[in-house]
């Protein structure tokens, strides 16, 4: 027959993943969805059907989504700046109306990709049922960031709600003051990681812009594939981690030590990074583990 090794190939690759399919069944999944692939069509496209598969194949995926670089785009069509300190936006009361209307739109707009298709997902806020409650985020500069917040709790009663329904949850990382009741912008991957520990996730997944974590961050071929937590805390003591990686190295480490099994940090440029990670032998990006949990190498 004509491409049979092609065919028997693709057969190979249904048989590599059936043992992480029957591992991860039931499992819940958070995956923090922004940077590159939100921009690209086709980028965004994978990732959605890649969430979409890791639904239909039993696992019970949640996704939490930024949405900064549209935010900062509308802040210029309104005539203001964009303004970072520490990489954390500066949020007034007018940044934070137009934070919240972006991030409803790329809300909308990433459940009507899952639902084209086939599957059943429903958008919500942090502030939707209490989910994500916060505290004003307060900088040892004594710098005012306005309505930045970082979560105080989650309660997880909402989503596993949608969950229990069939939904995948897609969230907004906006959450609600636990004084004053108002609306604060929450860094996503601080969102996605408070979530993930609330639900004892089996995996959480962060899409960046980087290939994951490089002993040199210029050479990708020093890529780590894993890490233990203790592991990572010592590249971080080491100075090794720099720019945007030493946050999201600190909350791979806070999510495991809150109860998330493994955390993987993938290159969402690449064309389905989500299955190529959790269904092959090896991955493709850097994992985060317990430090007794069994490595795959």
């Amino acid at each position: 027959m004509e491409n049979m090794e092609l065919w028997i190939e693709k057969a190979n690759v249904l048989i590599e993943a059936l043992p992480y399919i029957r591992e991860f069944a039931g499992s819940k999944i958070v995956v923090k969805y922004g940077g590159s692939a939100m921009k690209d069509a086709a980028l965004k496209k994978s990732v959605i059907t890649d969430v979409a598969l890791l639904k239909l194949v039993g696992m019970k995926p949640i996704i939490v989504h930024g949405g900064g670089k549209e935010i900062s785009r509308w802040v210029k069509l309104s005539g203001g700046t964009p303004q970072f300190v520490n990489g954390l936006r500066v949020t007034d009361e007018k940044t934070m109306e137009i934070a919240e209307m972006v991030l409803g739109k790329v809300n909308e707009g990433l459940v009507q990709y899952m639902e084209e298709n086939g599957v059943k997902a429903c958008g919500i806020s942090g502030k939707d049922g209490g989910t994500i409650r916060t505290r004003k985020k307060e900088l040892a500069s004594g710098v005012d960031l306005g309505f930045v917040g970082e979560p105080v709790s989650v309660d997880p009663t909402l989503i596993d709600t949608l969950i229990g329904k069939d939904f995948v949850p897609v969230v907004c990382p906006i959450g609600l003051g636990t004084e004053d009741y108002k609306s604060y912008n929450i860094n996503a991957d601080d969102a996605a990681c408070a979530i993930a520990a609330a639900e004892k996730a089996e995996k959480l997944v962060f899409l960046s812009d980087v290939e994951g974590v490089c002993q040199d961050p210029m050479d990708p071929s020093t890529l780590i594939s894993e890490m233990t937590a203790d592991e990572a805390r010592a590249f971080i003591e080491a100075g090794n981690a720099g720019g945007g990686m030493l946050p999201k190295l600190q909350n791979c480490i806070s999510a495991i030590e809150s109860g998330v099994r493994r955390v993987h940090i993938l290159d969402g440029r690449i064309l389905h990074c989500l299955l190529l990670e959790i269904f092959t032998n090896r991955g493709i990006g850097t994992a985060i583990i317990g430090n007794d949990q069994k490595r795959y190498s």
